[in-house]
């Protein structure tokens, strides 16, 4: 049965940025979720959703794909729906809580919102080079 989650998900999300709401969404964190693991307390973690914050947010039926600064270091986020356990209004608390479910999801995207940087992995820029010039006579 196609489940209903993935769209309340979206409508939530829609909502909260229709109103001027800032999105926050909580998820259960399993060996399915590729995230920065320090930002993780309790086997939870804790997301900005709002447009501002994120780049790239997929919010699929089966998983949700985003990319996320976090201590200013640009990071891909992949979970599956299942880990969701709610998306609320950081402003008035409005939202949806959800039921963690450690179900077995489709293989893991293999297309990352931006680069496919792994979620543990920061995103590295390369260093541009001195720039030299010579003189000619």
């Amino acid at each position: 049965m196609l489940s209903s989650k993935p769209y309340l998900i979206r409508a939530l999300w829609s909502w909260c940025c229709d109103a001027g709401f800032t999105p926050y969404l909580t998820l259960f964190v399993d060996e399915q979720c590729r995230v920065p693991l320090e930002y993780v307390q309790d086997g939870t973690l804790t997301l900005n959703l709002s447009p501002a914050a994120t780049g790239a947010l997929d919010i699929g039926n089966e998983w949700i794909l985003l990319s996320a600064r976090f201590g200013g270091v640009s990071r891909e986020l992949t979970f599956p729906v299942g880990a969701v356990t709610g998306i609320f209004a950081r402003e008035n608390g409005a939202g949806m809580e959800f039921a963690y479910e450690p179900s077995v999801v489709s293989a893991m995207p293999t297309e990352s919102p931006n680069s496919g940087v792994p979620a543990d992995e920061p995103a590295t820029t390369p260093r541009p080079t001195k720039p030299h010039l010579h003189r000619v006579k």
